[in-house]
């Protein structure tokens, strides 16, 4: 037998194989082989394996408890095995159990009253919305899944009947776990009686090893720890796209320190199997926080989370917590990684900003400091709490074209349209808050979460679902979109119309009414107003009156079944489908091109924009109640190429989190690299971006998106 590879060339040739069913992925999957959401982990189908599932529904689709139970059982007792021998870790999943489910809502349970608002506002309103909340992996793995199963039986039998759909599923689910782990331990011995390479072949017995442990109690070891969170992720992420980590370097240490104490495990082996979990999936998992009690819970796995990710160089989304405690040097090397592997990865979270602005719900600093970094850009209590965070958007803009339509023709004034832009925005958060209700009433009927209940401290011991009930605290998400596009619009008819007198209102409805065609002279004499970001402009003001009054508004009281609302402004992915819906607007956007990103100031808001004024813009539109309003910035790659520019952007992030900013993302790319890869992705296949709260390969974006990131990109730098 032939000696074998390093973990470093392990982990080169799992990268290798992550690139390589990328490109089977963009030749097969998506739409036009794009797709702009996080970069999932799943890997290409066997040629032939197809899953078809019974149905319950007259139009063929399943629903509630009993049919998702069982169907989704079935999948993973016939989900092919997938074994990478040079990984540590078995497992990865080929099928989306949503794929099959069209339409995703039952067409029997309507909610055909909210119709005409949610269309009027171009809501995204949240029904049918799954997952989007954080579940305790500390639970599982005290549990492990014979433990789990225990759990449901015991509550079961105390249940006498109440709940036995919800009971029946769950156990059905679980079983369905443990034959597919089970699968996997019967291949892995396979192979390993197989292999000449002899490290190898211990690996593959290894895995054997550790995966029939999990079938039969709870992890003991770091490496069966680490297996156990890297089955539940493509559980969970299979069942209906879940992402949700949270505080790996907490719960994980435990095991970690426990061998290291005894000798069993050395730190290269640590860092080896984090990078083999990192390749499962696109997680989000936060490092570097702090516990219940406001100790440092910066550790060891802190630091090879970080470093897992470096040696590995696909997506991941890690982030870092920021406080004015923590380990310096996690920031520091986190920078430094940052600039160096121009991966967009790790983020940084405002420990103060979202901790503070939790508390103000009503929470204690306790709970609050433990509300882990969950997705894009959303945190949530680990079992605990329920949030729809970043699947309810309100599109600014879209209220602003429903006022300005509404006035125009009757007697305008900037005053007027502010007027009824703050009656609109109401309308649309109330017509929000009943159709969250309506979720909460409805959604376990349709895909209950079957998979996240189980390590949820509510659902098991109630018999309810995570989103019926079963959750100890409900704080529904709202995000505002098109935040920069709306400020800039006000301001442009407030300076050009009422301060300069340079456009009527009618010549301003006509311009916009015929999409600034041929005249693009009062096209740009309305662009060229001061910007939202610009410091003590008009937009400025505008921006921060829009932030406070959607924050009093949603906060002024809770949904008519008395869940409370939590602002925020973020627009994920749908800038651009928010923008395709509205005509040219006032601040010199032409009809159909997307709205402005996030909190952030529209590209270009000033000549030679500096990543400070940027800052500076976001930290002061903070809704401050513990949903984030994130800032995106991108920064040329020779911006910290020594010790003096990591020092100097570490001090930055620290300044921006110090002033309550709540979630920063940065990108380090500069415009040749993005300008060629736009033009032919073919060139820079590997090529990663932070989007907006996720890091995909950018030539798995659309051209549509791509053109979205140039603009931001190219602005920025």
């Amino acid at each position: 037998m032939k000696e074998s590879l390093s973990y470093e060339e392990r982990i080169s040739q799992l990268r290798l194989t992550k690139q390589q069913h990328t490109l089977e992925k963009q030749r097969i999957d998506g739409t036009d082989g794009y797709w702009d959401i996080d970069d999932k982990g799943i890997i290409p189908k066997p040629e032939g394996f197809s899953f078809i599932p019974e149905s319950n529904h007259e139009n063929g689709d399943f629903y509630g408890y009993e049919f998702s139970g069982k169907n989704y059982q079935r999948l993973l007792e016939t989900h092919p095995v997938y074994i990478n021998k040079v990984s540590a870790l078995a497992g990865g999943w080929m099928h989306q159990f949503m794929d099959v489910r069209i339409p995703k809502w039952n067409p029997d349970i309507s909610y055909e009253h909210l119709h005409e608002l949610q269309q009027k506002y171009d809501l995204i309103h949240g029904i049918g919305g799954a997952q989007h909340f954080n579940v305790d992996f500390e639970l599982g793995l005290n549990l492990g899944f014979q433990g789990i199963l225990k759990k449901i039986l015991i509550y079961e039998k105390k249940d006498n009947g109440q709940h036995t759909d919800f009971y029946t599923a769950e156990k059905n689910v679980v079983m369905g776990m443990l034959n597919m782990i089970t699968r996997h331990v019967n291949q892995a011995r396979v192979m390993a009686k197989e292999e000449q390479d002899l490290v190898i072949k211990q690996n593959l017995i290894k895995m054997a090893e550790v995966n029939e442990a999990l079938v039969n109690r709870p992890p003991k070891s770091f490496h069966e720890a680490v297996q156990f969170i890297a089955w539940y992720v493509i559980f969970a992420t299979m069942y209906n796209n879940s992402g949700a980590g949270g505080a790996i370097d907490g719960y994980l240490y435990p095991y970690y320190e426990k061998e290291k104490k005894k000798g069993t495990i050395d730190d290269e082996r640590a860092i080896f199997l984090l990078a083999c979990l990192l390749m499962k999936d696109n997680q989000y998992y936060e490092i570097g926080g702090t516990y219940a009690d406001g100790t440092n819970r910066c550790n060891d796995l802190s630091f090879f989370m970080v470093e897992a990710a470096h040696r590995l160089k696909i997506p991941t989304s890690i982030c870092v917590r920021v406080h004015k405690n923590m380990n310096r040097d996690l920031l520091t090397l986190s920078v430094k990684y940052l600039f160096e592997d121009k991966l967009g990865t790790p983020s940084f979270v405002g420990h103060k900003g979202m901790t503070e602005g939790f508390m103000k719900n009503g929470y204690s600093v306790e709970l609050a400091r433990v509300r882990a970094k969950t997705g894009c850009h959303w945190c949530s209590l680990p079992g605990l709490e329920y949030t729809l965070n970043d699947i309810v958007k309100i599109n600014f803009l879209a209220i602003f074209d429903v006022v300005y339509k509404e006035i125009i023709n009757n007697n305008p004034s900037v005053e007027k349209i502010w007027e009824s832009f703050e009656k609109h925005l109401k309308i649309a958060i109330e017509t929000i808050a009943k159709g969250m209700d309506f979720q909460l009433d409805n959604m376990y009927k349709v895909l209950p979460e079957l998979v996240l209940n189980l390590l949820c401290h509510g659902p098991i011991k109630s018999g309810l679902d995570m989103s019926n009930g079963g959750a100890r605290y409900y704080n529904l998400c709202i995000d505002g979109a098109a935040l920069a596009t709306v400020a800039d619009s006000f301001s442009a008819m407030k300076q050009r119309i009422e301060i300069d007198n340079k456009l009527t209102w009618g010549e301003l409805d006509k311009v916009i009414s015929n999409n600034f065609e041929n005249n693009e002279v009062t096209r740009l004499l309305l662009k060229s107003v001061p910007k939202y970001g610009s410091g003590n402009s008009i937009a400025d003001e505008y921006a921060n009156k829009i932030t406070k009054m959607f924050t009093k508004l949603v906060k002024e009281k809770n949904t008519p079944a008395g869940h409370p609302m939590i602002p925020g402004l973020f627009s994920w992915a749908n800038t651009i489908g928010f923008g395709k819906t509205i005509g040219a607007t006032p601040n010199g956007r032409k009809a159909k091109e997307p709205i402005s990103h996030g909190a952030n100031p529209a590209a270009g808001f000033i000549k030679d924009g500096t990543p400070t004024a940027i800052a500076n813009a976001v930290a002061n539109n903070q809704c401050g109640y513990g949903n984030a309003s994130p800032l995106q910035l991108e920064f040329d790659p020779r911006m910290a190429a020594d010790e003096k520019g990591i020092e100097l952007v570490s001090s930055f992030i620290e300044t921006f989190c110090d002033m309550g900013g709540t979630l920063l993302n940065i990108n380090i790319l500069n415009k040749e690299q993005i300008l060629e890869a736009h033009n032919d992705p073919s060139k820079h296949p590997n090529l990663i971006v932070r989007v907006t709260g996720f890091s995909a390969y950018f030539a798995s974006l659309s051209k549509e998106f791509r053109q979205l990131v140039v603009d931001r990109i190219v602005e920025g730098l």
